[in-house]
């Protein structure tokens, strides 16, 4: 059994991909190619915003806002410690302070009135400008975004929604990517849309952000002079190959989404009260980049990745250590005990095999080797 399954995926598509490589290695644009422009204009209809910027990876996606805004030293961001490193190793790339709050006990996404407590905190001792918050679309469900959104308003904050997880998702029926001043998606491999490699993007409605983007995106160069670096950038380009890919499995996508949430319903129908199953609230729609269930402790969840393990079903821990505790942000001061939810949830939760091409067959059988 897969606990990502992307090679029934390819079956369906494979005239398509192999078409799509074909283009690409006929016309020799392997950078900037014509898909990539095409794929951008597919992400933004998507999602229902103005502006999509193709890039490299999810991690250049959230660094290139931050540089954009001029985010640096002596600045605080706002984050969630639960979450993959690259939410809070972006901050730290660009000289700010990353400022860790606590997780919402049902959703393990960022908790809004904690955050705004930490915001006034922060302003209170003067120590950092408060500059900007990420909020994370954690296992795929939206962070409750028009909170932070109004949060942010009240603050003067930009908001960058880390949707590395949640692109497909949505709240009250606005996508995900959609939120905030820009957001930014990744797509690895075992993303709900995923290339065959490394691949990003950010999205915004701001015509300014925008123009910024793509200059830091090929080592800050000017709109008019290739050979003048206006502003500090990167190398964050996506290949034409990546996106052309892309563009195949955008194809699957809304059928996929939908395969993965009836997944995810019948896993939560038949588990019962044998773990803590993910709660949705009404209103958002996750893509369930991963399906993670609470076991009763540790002790408890070792037991049962370990049956699982005996019938050749995979599991994962998202995430083990919280980034308040990890050693590259122990500069920061935090100590256990710090962020109680995220560190009690650590040490509980653990993944299953999510992905749309799960049979019932299977998921009952994982549901029954749990349930004994």
């Amino acid at each position: 059994m897969q606990f990502i399954d992307l090679k029934s995926q390819y079956a369906l598509i494979k005239d398509q991909v192999n078409k799509g490589i074909d283009g690409v290695l006929e016309h020799g644009r392997y950078v900037f190619g014509p898909e990539i422009e095409e794929l951008e204009a597919k992400l933004a209809e998507f999602v229902g915003v103005k502006h999509a910027i193709a890039c490299s990876s999810g991690t250049d996606a959230l660094v290139m806002p931050l540089m954009a805004w001029g985010i640096g030293p002596g600045d605080a961001v706002f984050t969630t410690p639960f979450s993959f490193v690259a939410t809070a190793e972006v901050i730290a790339l660009v000289g700010a302070t990353p400022v860790f709050v606590d997780i919402d006990e049902k959703t393990y996404n960022i908790d809004p009135v904690k955050l705004e407590k930490e915001i006034e905190r922060v302003k209170t001792e003067g120590e950092l400008n408060p500059k900007a918050i990420i909020p994370v679309d954690l296992f795929g469900l939206p962070a409750e975004l028009h909170k932070i959104e109004a949060i942010a308003e009240r603050h003067g904050l930009k908001l960058l929604e880390d949707a590395a997880q949640g692109f497909g998702g949505s709240l009250d029926g606005k996508r995900a990517c959609a939120f905030g001043d820009a957001a930014a998606t990744s797509f690895f491999p075992a993303k709900p849309l995923g290339c065959y490699g490394d691949g990003g993007a950010v999205f915004t409605n701001d015509d300014d952000l925008k123009a910024k983007l793509l200059s830091i995106r090929v080592h800050g160069m000017s709109e008019t002079e290739r050979y003048d670096n206006v502003r500090i950038g990167l190398n964050a380009r996506m290949d034409s190959i990546q996106a052309a890919i892309l563009l195949a499995k955008l194809e699957l996508f809304d059928g996929e989404l939908v395969k993965r949430n009836k997944v995810a319903s019948r896993y939560s129908a038949n588990l019962g009260n044998s773990v803590v199953t993910p709660f949705v609230p009404g209103g958002y729609y996750s893509c369930w980049a991963q399906y993670s269930v609470l076991a009763k402790d540790s002790k408890n969840r070792d037991e049962l990745r370990n049956k699982l393990q005996e019938q050749g079903i995979p599991t994962a821990i998202y995430y083990p250590i919280p980034l308040h505790l990890q050693t590259a942000y122990a500069y920061l001061g935090y100590k256990e005990g710090d962020m109680p939810v995220c560190e009690k949830v650590g040490t509980k939760i653990f993944s299953l095999p999510m992905h749309p091409y799960l049979t019932d067959e299977e998921i009952d059988k994982i549901c029954e080797v749990i349930k004994s």
